[in-house]
């Protein structure tokens, strides 16, 4: 198997102070643009919440939100009827049974509707700062190509990452990670030539260079 901790330090190196691309300043804003970006850039997202948030404060302004508006004002993100119906559920649930707050452990998190182990760890991750690891497609696909995870299922890829990686930077691992997928390891045409992993990456179909 690959070394993880080699290949978190390498990457880390490369990304040293890696960020989220989701635009946000608390945890209920990037917990609705992550249930937004499914299936959307995070570019798209960031257009459609800038007006978002300043109209929806609190779980309960999303909550009493009239859902054909709603729906109107998140349709250039994609898959707009559903993505609306489960940031109102799952903000009626957050000021039913959490006071309005959101969660900040893993299995509350995860009783919200539309909230997966995804989606949590994100919040977790970038606006509780706890050490979590956020499975995405970037995350699976590099992940399995470098030898560290053996999986296509994301929940078998987070534990096998969570087993290898330090957890003090567990969190900034799969932002580099994710950062890495997108601007070299792509799932098309990945940039192997100028990979900074190229030396420890375990996949069979990488270039002999």
């Amino acid at each position: 198997m690959a070394d993880a901790k080699n290949i978190a330090k390498l990457l880390l190196k490369q990304y040293p102070d890696p960020k989220i691309a989701l635009h946000f300043s608390n945890p209920l804003e990037l917990l609705v643009a992550t249930i937004l970006s499914a299936r959307c850039t995070d570019v798209k997202v960031n257009e459609v919440t800038k007006g978002l948030f300043k109209k929806y404060r609190k779980a309960g302004d999303y909550a009493r939100a009239d859902i054909k508006t709603f729906e109107t004002e998140i349709k250039p993100t994609g898959f707009y009827k559903n993505k609306a119906k489960m940031v109102i559920e799952c903000c009626k649930k957050i000021a039913a049974d959490f006071g309005g707050h959101v969660p900040d452990t893993l299995d509350e998190l995860t009783t919200l509707p539309g909230v997966g182990r995804k989606t949590a760890n994100v919040v977790l991750g970038s606006a509780f700062g706890r050490q979590a690891m956020a499975v995405d497609t970037h995350v699976l696909r590099v992940a399995n190509r470098l030898g560290i995870a053996h999986s296509g299922k994301p929940d078998a890829v987070e534990d096998e990452l969570v087993q290898q990686i330090p957890e003090k930077v567990l969190t900034s691992f799969n932002l580099a990670l994710i950062l890495h997928g997108r601007e070299c390891c792509t799932a098309a045409k990945p940039g192997c030539s100028r990979c900074v992993l190229y030396k420890e990456c375990e996949w069979p179909e990488k270039p002999v260079m």
